[in-house]
């Protein structure tokens, strides 16, 4: 039955438009024109002229027959051509699928060919692995040479980015996607246990993650941000968007390197830059060296793995505001917030480090977060020691897995997102994840979190990041071992981590075996436990 609200109150286009981040790069263009939008080692750009960049490049697009939902694909570092293409590819129409540049070239093949990817935009400093990537394909794709100062060009060219871009209208029309459920990015998955899955955005999610990034941070109008974060992981967190929206700068950074993200934050007064735990620990261990002269406040943000607590008193230490964030690449990047309060000031750092490593509540434009018992699907209690499933529900969580059904309606089984991630919920309501499912190592019997050992080992001075899996044993079935990567310069032993961890744990969750070296990584700083335990299973040698 209508009610008296429904009678001629329809949508309309004067009351109805879909949501889309594009919305954002018109009006910096139209309120803020002559702002710096884009700055790299060699160049400027204005908000006008960047506007008008992505307009030809959208037009461009559509006059290659990149339409609704086709797949344009950008092998790039962060270079300011990854930035238009994130507005000039949605605006096509197109699907935007940012690949990860540190891939191999089989593995990159899989993805253009998954995605069904129409063009390519090549950085030149990657054209060979590209090459190698685009002869395994069996269907035609344009290539893209985008120019890059200092690197020859690549052995096969179809063309180039600036005449690409010649080619399109500056005075383009964009009138929004169709639908703002409507594809916008195409992310995979790391892809650690078989191929990797494509995670598709739509519009609507992208613009409610770019405003409540925004509103996490209190970003405020013109921020200056340094990509120090990869636009390939997760669309930069939807960062693109975001300095758009508040008009800002981006700081184009073409590989991480600490003495170059301290000078570009000196030069250039960064104000906000994000990254992994591994980014931080390398800004805290290069700060005596190359991080004086910092005069302004820094807002940094951190995800990926839980960051101890130790790199949180460092971090404050240097004077940079650390705001930790959790999220996936299903969830946009960051979708939830360990949100500081006022009482936090008042205790000592060490306490005020332990609240900030918690993963927290829900961004502002997500639904809700919780950690709930993945078979009854009721939430666990408040207790801050009931283990259960982390997980996500609401606007901020992806469409779904690119052709995999089956993936995708287990992910959503009972109406949330599964992260795969176990927490616990402490009576404030905030979630801290207390490890991966995959990453509790079952003991004589008992659970024990690698997250928990990890936190204190990193508080050791001579440690810079450690990893800890389960280890097989006869008498326990499990024990843990410690991947440890120790700070340059710096020298310790198994038997001192051991006393170390002594004061601080209980005796069944202590290390008692322990590998000093580098530790395997993903492209964005996260771990590669996989591989850890794959050393573990064949290698004696690592007992002390």
């Amino acid at each position: 039955m209508a009610t008296i609200y429904e009678l001629g109150l329809d949508k309309n286009d004067a009351n109805h438009v879909a949501l889309s981040p594009m919305t954002f790069l018109a009006r910096a263009a139209e309120v803020h024109p002559e702002r710096v939008a884009i700055v790299d080692a060699t160049m400027r750009q204005t908000w006008r002229e960047t506007d008008a960049r992505c307009r030809r490049l959208a037009s461009a697009l559509q006059a290659r027959d990149v339409g609704r939902s086709d797949t344009v694909a950008a092998l790039m570092p962060n270079v300011p051509a990854l930035v238009e293409a994130h507005f000039g590819v949605p605006m096509s129409g197109g699907v935007l699928n940012a690949l990860n540049t540190r891939l191999d070239a089989a593995t990159i093949a899989f993805m253009l060919a998954h995605g069904e990817a129409k063009v390519l935009l090549v950085d030149r400093e990657l054209a060979p692995l590209a090459m190698d990537a685009v002869e395994r394909l069996e269907h035609d794709i344009l290539v893209v040479d985008v120019e890059a100062e200092g690197f020859e060009p690549p052995a096969v060219a179809a063309l180039t980015y600036e005449a690409l871009l010649a080619e399109g209208d500056p005075s383009f029309t964009y009138g929004g996607p169709d639908d703002e459920w409507d594809a916008i990015c195409l992310n995979y998955t790391s892809g650690t246990t078989g191929d990797p899955k494509g995670v598709v955005y739509h519009h609507r999610g992208a613009h409610m993650n770019a405003i409540s990034n925004i509103l996490e941070w209190d970003m405020p109008k013109h921020p200056v941000y340094l990509w120090t974060l990869p636009l390939f992981h997760c669309n930069g967190w939807c960062f693109a968007w975001s300095v758009a929206a508040r008009a800002g700068t981006n700081v184009c950074l073409r590989k991480v390197d600490p003495a170059a993200i301290f000078e570009a934050i000196r030069e250039h007064r960064v104000t906000h830059y994000c990254g992994a735990p591994i980014v931080h620990s390398m800004l805290i261990d290069a700060a005596p060296e190359h991080g004086k002269g910092i005069d302004h406040p820094v807002s940094a943000m951190v995800a990926g793995a839980a960051p101890p607590a130790a790199m949180i008193e460092a971090m404050e230490a240097l004077g940079f505001d650390l705001t930790h964030v959790y999220g996936l690449t299903e969830t946009y990047g960051p979708a939830a917030v360990c949100e500081k309060h006022e009482s936090w000031a008042a205790m000592s750092v060490e306490e005020r480090a332990k609240l900030n490593a918690q993963q927290g509540v829900r961004y502002h434009l997500q639904q809700a977060i919780t950690v709930l018992d993945p078979e009854t699907m009721t939430q666990v209690p408040a207790d801050g020691e009931t283990v259960g499933e982390v997980m996500f529900r609401g606007n901020i969580t992806m469409k779904g897995y690119l052709k995999n059904p089956t993936a995708t309606q287990k992910a959503f089984a009972g109406g949330w997102f599964h992260t795969g991630d176990l927490g616990v919920l402490s009576p404030d309501g905030y979630v801290k994840i207390k490890d991966r499912s995959k990453d509790i190592i079952i003991s004589g019997g008992e659970n024990i979190s690698s997250l928990e050992i990890e936190d204190v080992l990193h508080r050791h001075p001579a440690v810079s990041s450690v990893a800890v899996v389960a280890k097989p044993d006869d008498k326990w079935g499990e024990t843990p071992c410690a991947f440890v990567e120790l700070r340059p310069g710096e020298q310790t032993t198994a038997e001192a981590l051991i006393a170390f961890c002594k004061e601080r744990l209980s005796g069944f969750k202590i290390p008692r075996h322990y590998v000093f070296g580098p530790l395997p990584r993903t492209s964005t700083g996260k771990v590669q436990k996989f591989e850890l335990r794959d050393r573990v299973d064949s290698a004696s040698a690592i007992d002390k």
